[in-house]
């Protein structure tokens, strides 16, 4: 379904306006208009994603990226799909918060926290303790958990995230996650943590996101791709040589119960290296825009958000209210949330998408009337997730339920 904005091929045409059909079908079947934006995941495209992911780790466990998701219900459907098996979190209240309302009792924490109420909170209930695996990188953080762990009468968990950048000379191609990038340097925080009895180290992760999460197959970007590519094939042959090795030194200290790796983008090479025993996906669930592009696979898009016509100031030109949810990341147009359905329509390259309105030109705007829904997908999954209190899920052409995001539930993390 891989087309340019507003240049959709025919094939992707008849299908977003089949899918623009569902979509609007499913919201004139609610008692009543929804507001905007309607945020609406199909089902079906959703199974068939998490199945595929599943397919693709070949019987590796894969652990639920909640930050791609934000919506309890959909983390819980996730977690029912075989080939499923744990949360990976992004916050510590977040992640207290999945299980106290029962949602995982196996939650890795992917990233360090500094949230002092949040880290009592934790070492003052044995079954959290249980349940939650910290991140750290670095003593000071180590220095805060043992603080707050000497509180616990038992250990609080804790794994050691381990730069999976690619360096090539003095330059890091990947995401800045972690300072520890030698083995040595890996060896020196696992034996600190061994000399503290406050804490007890159960895993690793090694989050190689220059391989997950950077689109290799754009078009009309055929030389960019291509290197894209080979860096990518580059960082996988390095990073399982390292994975070896830091294995190898840590296995003389300490059994783990768990190694971490890869994401949506990245879960063929991932589960393939025999040092890894699970990984993790998120966004592959949803489908956002960003990932149209890679070679490897092609994910269903799962999620789409409604806004309404609400003025015409031209034939060809509508404008809907809102809709300018941007993406994080470098700035760019793959950032922008793209319009889908009715395909065709496209933003205006003066005023790209609006926070309280957004003008799309194109011939389908001769064709909308005032009211009508305009269909978007986000560049990106979870996100999303942030600019609304609900999700409406979609079965067919019917709206089968409405669901809180974590928003929804009364949080923000």
């Amino acid at each position: 379904m891989t087309a340019v904005a507003g240049r959709p091929t025919l094939d992707s045409a008849v299908d977003r306006y089949r899918l623009r059909a569902r979509l609007d079908t499913a919201i004139r079947g609610l008692p009543e208009p929804p507001p905007a934006p309607v945020v609406v995941v199909d089902l079906a495209a959703f199974d068939a994603n998490a199945a595929d992911l599943a397919r693709r780790a070949a019987g590796t466990p894969i652990r639920v990226a909640s930050k791609s998701l934000r919506v309890p219900t959909l983390i819980s459907r996730a977690l029912a799909t075989p080939g499923f098996a744990g949360v990976l979190g992004y916050s510590l209240r977040e992640a207290l918060w999945l299980q106290r309302n029962g949602i995982s009792a196996d939650i890795v924490l992917g990233y360090p926290t500094t949230d002092l109420p949040a880290l009592e909170a934790l070492a003052a209930d044995a079954e959290a303790r249980a349940a939650i695996t910290l991140m750290v990188d670095d003593p000071g953080q180590l220095d805060l958990v043992t603080r707050a762990g000497a509180r616990a009468d038992t250990p609080v968990q804790v794994a050691i995230d381990v730069d999976a950048g690619l360096r090539l000379g003095p330059a890091l191609v990947g995401p800045r996650r972690s300072p520890l990038h030698e083995v040595d340097q890996v060896v020196a925080l696992a034996a600190d943590i061994l000399d503290r009895p406050e804490v007890r180290l159960v895993g690793v992760m090694t989050y190689e996101g220059q391989v997950a999460g950077v689109p290799d197959d754009v078009s009309g970007q055929r030389v960019r791709s291509a290197v894209v590519r080979s860096l990518k094939q580059a960082s996988v042959r390095r990073l399982r040589e390292r994975r070896r090795a830091v294995a190898e030194a840590l296995g003389d200290l300490v059994d783990l119960r768990f190694w971490n790796a890869g994401g949506s983008g990245s879960v063929e090479p991932s589960a393939a290296d025999p040092v890894v025993t699970e990984v993790t996906a998120g966004s592959g669930l949803l489908g956002p825009a960003l990932f149209d592009h890679y070679r490897s696979f092609t994910p269903r898009p799962a999620q789409f958000f409604g806004v309404p016509v609400t003025g015409r100031p031209g034939r060809d030109c509508v404008t809907v209210a809102g809709g300018g949810f941007i993406a994080s990341g470098p700035a760019g147009t793959d950032r922008l949330p793209l319009p889908w359905a009715p395909p065709g329509l496209r933003l205006t390259a003066l005023e790209g998408a609006g926070e309280v309105q957004t003008p799309l030109a194109g011939a389908p705007a001769a064709r909308l009337s005032l009211g009508d829904l305009v269909w978007f997908r986000h560049a990106k999954s979870g996100e999303l997730a942030e600019h609304t209190g609900s999700v409406l899920l979609l079965d067919g052409d019917r709206v089968v339920d409405q669901v809180p995001t974590y928003r929804g539930t009364g949080n923000a993390w």
